[in-house]
């Protein structure tokens, strides 16, 4: 896991229980920002996801390279 993958998930996280700590002070604003935050969260696992798996294909392609 990478520093991208896992800030990601912990963002994520941390969205969902603001969103939730939105839902039970019915405060809208801090359910929307939850939401933001989880989406913010699941796109940097995304990249994270992208840059891990360049990563491994250069690592292959490096293995290949020395045959």
């Amino acid at each position: 896991m990478n520093k991208d993958q896992a800030n990601g998930a912990l963002k994520n996280i941390g969205g969902k229980v603001q969103q939730e700590i939105g839902k039970v002070t019915g405060n809208k604003q801090q359910q929307v920002a939850g939401i933001k935050n989880q989406i913010a969260g699941k796109a940097q696992v995304v990249v994270g996801d992208a840059k891990a798996a360049i990563k491994d294909v250069q690592k292959s392609a490096s293995k290949a390279m020395k045959r």
